[in-house]
């Protein structure tokens, strides 16, 4: 069994209501997960918006619907298979891949995944990783 594991942009689009919901809820949640770099992700934009925020009830508000959001789903952690994938990208200095994504890959590459993601450009680049853009299938 194959895991479609959600980049940051389309757990993003799920939150927001985009079209490629209808997709990502009708896939059955033992196929799906995120990992713990979305996650990581979306915290530290919640954690910007609360040190500039001048309404702090929205601020953490929001910080724990995020929360809520991901205990929805399987969080893939960043172990030390993951890790070993990732150090071996990283030696591979793959052209303009930032940190979190080649960490999302090696996620992704460690657990033989699927990574759904609409940035085809950089995670074109990493060896061996299955991707799909749901979002470009509606």
């Amino acid at each position: 069994m194959t895991v479609s594991i959600l980049d940051t942009d389309h757990a993003s689009l799920l939150k927001r209501g985009h079209p490629v919901t209808g997709k990502i809820l009708s896939t059955p949640p033992v196929n799906l997960a995120i990992t713990i770099v979305s996650y990581e992700e979306q915290v530290q934009e919640r954690l910007a918006q609360i040190r500039k925020s001048r309404n702090l009830v929205e601020a953490y508000y929001y910080l724990h619907e995020t929360l809520d959001f991901y205990r929805r789903f399987t969080v893939l952690s960043f172990d030390e298979v993951a890790s070993r994938r990732f150090y071996l990208l990283q030696a591979q200095k793959l052209q303009r891949i930032g940190t979190l994504d080649l960490r999302l890959a090696a996620i992704v590459l460690s657990v033989d995944g699927i990574l759904i993601t609409r940035n085809e450009r950089d995670f074109a680049q990493v060896p061996g990783l299955v991707w799909e853009n749901w979002a470009d299938t509606l």
